[in-house]
């Protein structure tokens, strides 16, 4: 982005980010003009694809990357993270109280909570499903109707489901 701009287009566009204001961008950035109002007007047309960019660009800045956000957590797991509490200090009947910041680490139930996502991100926690090992895939076709009911009675059984015996 930056090749093709002139220092006067760059700060025009860090300008008008800043101030919403064509006008005034185009003061501030240096430009000399009777008429900053057209001048900015055209400088917002033209330059309107790279304000588009910078204003990406600053967004990207602002938003926690995935890194971050696992870095994060992972402090406040180990309790490197500390939290900022005030505390009412009494200085006895006659001198009244003072508010004091005190920094205390992590309440073990965020802590328990920053493992939790941490694990469900790398899946570490996973559900226990028990398997009851039923062949699915069995041939029945070459059975007997009474076979068959037979079978699928067992099958039920072992599967722990429930089976309609009037089939």
């Amino acid at each position: 982005m930056d090749a093709k701009l002139t220092e006067k287009q760059k700060r025009f566009i860090d300008y008008y980010i800043e101030t919403g204001n064509a006008s005034e961008a185009c003061r501030l950035a240096g430009y000399r003009s009777k008429n900053y109002d057209a001048l900015g007007n055209e400088n917002k047309v033209k330059l309107g694809i790279y304000i588009k960019e910078k204003i990406k660009q600053k967004e990207d800045e602002r938003i926690a990357t995935q890194d971050e956000v696992l870095i994060y957590l992972t402090s406040v797991l180990r309790g490197d993270i500390e939290e900022e509490k005030a505390v009412v200090v009494s200085q006895g009947a006659d001198m009244g109280s003072t508010i004091e910041k005190i920094r205390t680490q992590v309440k073990p139930a965020d802590r328990n909570k920053a493992a939790e996502l941490l694990g469900k991100r790398y899946g570490i926690f996973t559900d226990k499903v028990e398997s009851k090992n039923v062949n699915l895939n069995e041939d029945i076709s070459k059975l007997s109707k009474e076979e068959r009911e037979k079978r699928y009675m067992e099958l039920c059984e072992k599967a722990g489901l429930k089976h309609n015996k009037d089939k």
